[in-house]
């Protein structure tokens, strides 16, 4: 991703992330002095500095310490108004301790954690097949070592949409017993080997595998399903919701939520009216993409939308992921965070 190397970030240094749809989140957001607002996904604290900015107090959350560590700088120089939290932003409710006024996520990997060799998030640069935003618990290697090649197939196949999935995960079944993969170059290349690559394709033939990895290893849809909930029980009445995505897989559930929370469930047309359950939300708001100007200057705005909604004063409805239609896969967390 472009960086502006006349803008700092959240530690002090060169900036190495550009805020997505940054205008269109505040509007949504609507933050101002007196408001309290969650910025579930710290990272480089674009979404934060410019919402301190605004007025409001800001309890950040990202569960990647590196993260945490490069903001606090900027928490020190917020006289109070900013609070870190290191943690799972699926427990934002906890993290914030009371209501808020707005909840803001922005889903997905960032450029500072790709940007990293030695993360293993990416194979533009060799380093080991780690992938974990929080630096413990099963990494990449593990997954790809251990796993039967069913379920590889279906980390693959569903996470991924990766259409060789079957062959992928029997090759490296094969593989993986006369010498388990270590490194991130090592499985692009077994990949591009069995799959063969053509000029014409604008994307390697492991970035599929790559995406899944990373989202099965982070339980990256889990924790969007999970913190979606959790904002459900932190916005007090009024409170605003506006999440972004960059991948349909996301986007996807974030839409099924809304349209779920924004209309009464638990009943029927022969049912009584009083048997409904209210509206937790009002009625979504359009959803927005990047304008061509900015799609243009940040190509990693290309794919994102901005879905938002505002809190109603119905009590929160029962957590059940069920709603979200995950795939059933080898449950990756941590026993401390299920």
């Amino acid at each position: 991703m472009m960086a502006d190397p006349g803008v700092s970030d959240a530690g002090g240094g060169p900036v190495r992330h550009i805020p997505v749809l940054l205008d269109e989140v505040l509007a949504a957001l609507q933050a101002g002095p007196r408001m309290l607002v969650v910025d579930g996904t710290f990272g480089a604290g674009s979404y934060t500095r410019a919402i301190l900015d605004a007025g409001a107090d800001v309890v950040a959350i990202d569960r990647d310490p590196n993260a945490i560590a490069d903001g606090r700088a900027l928490e020190a120089a917020s006289a109070g108004r900013l609070r870190l939290v290191h943690g799972p932003f699926s427990r934002l409710d906890e993290h914030a301790g009371q209501p808020v006024d707005a909840v803001v996520l922005d889903i997905g990997v960032s450029s500072m954690q790709i940007d990293e060799a030695e993360r293993g998030f990416s194979f533009r640069h060799d380093g080991p097949l780690d992938m974990r935003m929080a630096q413990r618990g099963v990494t990449a290697a593990d997954v790809v070592n251990t796993y039967k090649p069913g379920d590889l197939a279906r980390v693959f196949g569903f996470l991924g949409e990766e259409r060789h999935a079957g062959r992928i995960a029997r090759m490296i079944e094969k593989r993986r017993a006369s010498k388990p993969f270590a490194t991130t170059l090592d499985l692009a290349q077994a990949i591009e080997t069995l799959v063969g690559r053509n000029p014409k394709d604008r994307i390697h033939p492991a970035t599929r595998v790559f995406q899944a990895l990373r989202i099965h290893v982070n339980d990256e849809l889990g924790e969007l399903s999970r913190a979606l909930m959790a904002a459900e029980r932190a916005l007090r009445p009024g409170g605003r919701l506006a999440v972004v995505t960059f991948h349909s897989l996301e986007d996807r559930i974030v839409k099924r939520f809304l349209a779920d929370r924004s209309s009464q469930g638990g009943g029927s047309r022969h049912l009584p009216q009083a048997q409904l359950i209210p509206a937790t939300f009002e009625k979504p708001a359009q959803v927005v993409a990047a304008s061509d100007v900015e799609a243009e200057r940040n190509p990693r705005a290309r794919s994102a939308k901005l879905r938002s909604a505002v809190r109603t004063d119905a009590a929160p409805r029962r957590e059940d992921v069920s709603l979200f239609g995950l795939p059933d896969l080898p449950d990756i967390r941590q026993p401390d965070e299920r």
